[in-house]
């Protein structure tokens, strides 16, 4: 792979060995579908280690043996990608970038990433919006990116927003991140400018510990993606950019009540479709108005039914990505049984009890926050949730086997 940076365009030259079809750092395959694209809102004169690692975060899954840099790198960087993809990397011979002293948030405006801010109310917030590419054609046009903007931009909070088409680099499945880790693009290359030391993401109980998503499905403390010790958490370091999870312990029901007492509540959107407020009508939408109706133990609102097929990936048998929220919320909402998720029953028997762990954090989640921003986190938790037992660590420490 051969990557080149024309101020904050990337263009990528495949070499003979890397494939079209790859795969990311969760085993799912990932089309190319074109090899440039471009980065919005941000300086051409960050360290050359902040571009390397930006570029990887895209290309990593077509990338087999070598990645040419089109500028020196640090043997740092060099060394991170060689340990944690095997992949040679060059040429070398840049200083290190030396971390900075400030933690900002990569801000959705979910309620996971919610949750992550209202424990820094200090941080900064840099924000990804899609954008189109100029030879790519759009086939998810119903994403309402502008919206999500417009939304970060109400919050009060110092604001940085980067542009980016980076998400058509793929042909199938859809558009979509590379690497979840290119969503941190913007902020890589802003990191000088903010005097970046760390990048905070709202990835939570599920997504870090329990193989959420779309693989895996156990406890995973070795989670390939979002494990701060692992090959992307070696190489953010190795950037001056810890990966800092501050809600890494505790599961969606506790970052949505977070979330919504918090002082960003008005903001809060995790419809990727909705205008004027969440669509209703997507699977996000109705996994989350699970969550949410379970937290304010009220039914079930939503008006998908059973044999809608955004309904079917819950309704098959399990086990399937956010199980524990499932359980949660089928232990909670008041005439669960009477709703479209009435026949899920038939494949768990919880109770409040048996789902109180997902009320409270995980405490080795805490520990692995770098020094510097651990403590205000785990005031905020201890504050705010609570740790869970001996007995409710190994619930999440059993969880899948």
């Amino acid at each position: 792979m051969r990557v080149t940076w024309t101020g904050a365009d990337l263009t990528f030259r495949l070499d003979p060995e890397d494939e079209i079809t790859g795969r990311a750092s969760d085993e799912h395959p990932v089309k190319l579908a074109i090899n440039s694209c471009s980065i919005g809102g941000v300086p051409d004169d960050a360290h050359p280690d902040l571009f390397a690692v930006a570029a990887w975060t895209i290309v990593a899954p077509w990338t087999r043996r070598r990645i040419t840099f089109d500028r020196a790198v640090s043997a740092e960087v060099a060394q991170a990608l060689h340990a944690g993809w095997g992949v040679e990397a060059g040429p070398v011979g840049a200083e290190p970038r030396r971390p900075g002293d400030r933690l900002a948030i990569s801000y959705s405006g979910g309620a996971d990433s919610v949750a992550a801010a209202t424990i820094y109310p200090e941080a900064p917030f840099v924000h990804f919006r899609r954008t189109a590419h100029p030879r790519v054609p759009n086939r998810w046009p119903h994403y309402r990116s502008d919206v999500l903007a417009k939304l970060a931009a109400r919050t009060g909070r110092e604001l940085s927003t980067v542009t980016s088409d980076l998400e058509f680099t793929l042909a199938e499945p859809r558009p979509g991140y590379p690497e979840h880790h290119a969503v941190a693009v913007g902020a890589l290359l802003l990191a000088d400018r903010l005097d970046l030391g760390g990048l905070g993401f709202g990835y939570e109980l599920g997504s870090r510990w329990l193989g959420g998503g779309r693989y895996l499905w156990r406890y995973t403390p070795d989670n390939p993606m979002w494990s701060p010790h692992g090959r992307w958490g070696r190489l953010f370091a190795a950037a001056g950019v810890h990966i800092v999870l501050p809600v890494g312990g505790v599961s969606e029901a506790v970052t949505m009540r977070l979330a919504l007492g918090s002082d960003l509540k008005e903001q809060v959107r995790w419809c990727l479709r909705g205008t004027d407020g969440p669509c209703r009508t997507c699977g996000k939408c109705l996994y989350k108005e699970l969550i949410q109706a379970a937290v304010e133990r009220r039914p079930l609102d939503t008006p998908i039914t059973a044999d809608r097929p955004v309904a079917r990936k819950w309704l098959r048998k399990p086990p399937y990505g956010g199980q524990e929220m499932i359980q949660y919320g089928l232990a909670r909402v008041p005439g669960i049984e009477n709703t479209l998720f009435g026949p899920v029953l038939d494949h768990f028997d919880v109770t409040e009890e048996s789902t109180g762990w997902l009320e409270r954090c995980y405490p080795p989640a805490l520990e692995e926050i770098p020094g510097r921003w651990r403590a205000e986190a785990a005031a905020f938790i201890e504050a705010n949730v609570g740790l869970m037992t001996p007995d409710e660590v190994r619930r999440v420490e059993t969880w899948g086997a």
